[in-house]
């Protein structure tokens, strides 16, 4: 859930969420998966209505500020890095950034994705695929490619 938001208050206010979630749902668990298995699913469902509200408030986001100051500088230092990476992903369908979410900054295998989110293996596989791909065609028409590198 941390890669949704790097803000430390909206990551505190998911976590307070899917705990409430699960304490309302506590009689619906049937005992037949571990406990942290049914946490990670609410948190799933959480991180998805999250990125579909965002996405609804914030609607397409303006890069335009985050990439003249990288073209001018040449490089992008990581915490401007990781804000352009938030609106990157922002424009991506809340499914799709969910599933790089899970994927990347939760370093969940294509099976733990599966049995978060509900979906089958080989649709974690194909969504991940078309999310990367999307992606990347972002990042080319921003032109993002040749004019930011991040420090080493």
């Amino acid at each position: 859930m941390r890669g949704l938001n790097r803000d430390p208050e909206v990551y505190e206010s998911l976590v307070q969420d899917v705990f409430v979630e699960a304490y309302f749902c506590l009689s619906k668990y049937r005992g037949e998966g571990s406990l942290l298995g049914w946490l990670r699913r609410i948190a799933a469902r959480i991180g998805y209505r999250y990125c579909k509200e965002t996405a609804k408030q914030h609607g397409l986001v303006m890069l335009g500020a985050q990439m003249r100051a990288g073209r001018e500088e040449g490089t992008i230092d990581p915490a401007r890095a990781s804000v352009l990476l938030q609106a990157l992903l922002a424009r991506l369908s809340p499914k799709d950034r969910m599933v790089l979410t899970l994927m990347y900054f939760e370093d969940c295998s294509i099976g733990e994705i599966a049995e978060r989110t509900g979906w089958n293996r080989a649709m974690v596989k194909m969504r991940a695929s078309r999310a990367r791909r999307k992606l990347s065609r972002i990042v080319k028409a921003e032109n993002l490619v040749e004019t930011l590198r991040c420090p080493r």
